[in-house]
């Protein structure tokens, strides 16, 4: 996928207002300027962030829950704000980005600020396992930690209906095969859009 089939994927995929679309370009532009000053993202996939980062994140839109009332998303190990910035941007979640580096802390409360995402993003600027526990309808962790060790620090946030997000890249079916067999019925299989030897892990309970 070119940078130019990522944007216009985007644009057929979301109601994308002009207000949205100046978010994205403001959000790359404030990543691009913070990469001078720390390493959020590799430098191979910077000139392809649309393609690498944005559309691979927003994908998992498609896998969620929608429905009236308010939903909250958690997004684990956020990072450079992938995906829980997209998702802020592009969804109808109340998005809650957990990250335990202060340097990124930082950077994603800047965006949340300087974006006006106040209102539907919010940064917990901690250790997930010092996250008071509440129940939460979205789970996302982009690159968190192995499946096994996610879903013990994570479940506590989960209930029936919580719908799980996990991009897994290559190895998501041996991932999924070590869990146990209970665990392993909660989860399928999806092919990423943005790399097709990648998958997404999505669940339920």
């Amino acid at each position: 996928m070119t940078e130019q089939e990522a944007q216009d994927w985007l644009r057929a995929n979301f109601d994308v207002s002009r207000e949205t679309w100046e978010r994205l370009e403001g959000f790359l532009a404030l990543l691009a300027d913070e990469m001078q000053r720390q390493n959020l993202i590799s430098k191979s996939s910077a000139d392809h962030v649309w393609d690498r980062h944005v559309v691979d994140s927003a994908q998992l839109l498609l896998h969620a829950p929608r429905g009236e009332g308010e939903k909250i998303w958690m997004d684990l190990g956020t990072g450079a704000g992938f995906p829980g910035i997209i998702i802020a941007i592009l969804g109808d979640y109340n998005v809650q980005m957990v990250e335990s580096r202060s340097r990124r802390i930082a950077f994603l409360e800047s965006v949340v600020t300087e974006l006006g995402l106040t209102e539907k993003a919010l940064v917990f600027g901690d250790r997930l396992e010092n996250v008071e526990s509440h129940p939460v309808d979205v789970i996302s962790a982009r690159a968190f930690a192995p499946l096994q060790k996610l879903l013990s620090l994570s479940h506590r946030f989960s209930t029936e209906k919580t719908v799980w997000l996990l991009p897994k890249g290559k190895n998501a079916v041996r991932e999924l095969k070590g869990l146990s067999p209970k665990r392993q019925k909660m989860f399928h299989v999806e092919q990423s859009l943005t790399d097709p030897e990648a998958g997404i892990l999505v669940g339920l309970g």
